[in-house]
């Protein structure tokens, strides 16, 4: 594969790459309003640009539980086609340009999309396309 900037997040005890391509801008978001959601990781949905977008936990999806405990004090504004949604994360690290290469079949990540190989860790590239084609299909 090649090389992709992307945005280094902290999700719980994960380290995960978001394409910089698809990112608007890290946020501080606002109190949450719940609404009802087939997607277990929805924290609510939140005003942002004259929108209400889902706020979603990053680490509750990926690790397929509720999402719970205290909201985060930052977010990324991800937007995937027509599709914009955020992602509640715990911290936006920094931004890398490595390369990257495909996910070993055996590697358990179901949400990436490659690895970026870097001094400090090998970080999974997360699929947002994949992410927001779950939120569509959870809010159908």
């Amino acid at each position: 594969m090649s090389g992709h900037g992307f945005l280094v997040v902290r999700a719980g005890a994960r380290r995960v790459g978001l394409a910089l391509e698809n990112l608007v801008e890290v946020l501080e978001p606002p109190p949450s309003l719940r609404v009802p959601s087939a997607e277990p990781a929805l924290r609510g949905v939140i005003p942002v640009r004259e929108a209400l977008l889902p706020l979603v936990s990053l680490d509750a999806l990926l690790s397929g539980s509720e999402c719970g405990g205290a909201p985060t004090d930052a977010a990324v504004l991800v937007q995937v086609g027509d599709v914009r949604f955020c992602l509640e994360v715990d911290a936006a690290e920094s931004v890398a340009h490595e390369a990257t290469l495909p996910v070993p079949a055996d590697a358990g990540m179901p949400w990436a999309e490659g690895i970026a190989l870097r001094p400090d860790g090998h970080i999974p590239l997360l699929d947002l396309g994949a992410i927001g084609s779950r939120l569509a299909e959870a809010s159908a």
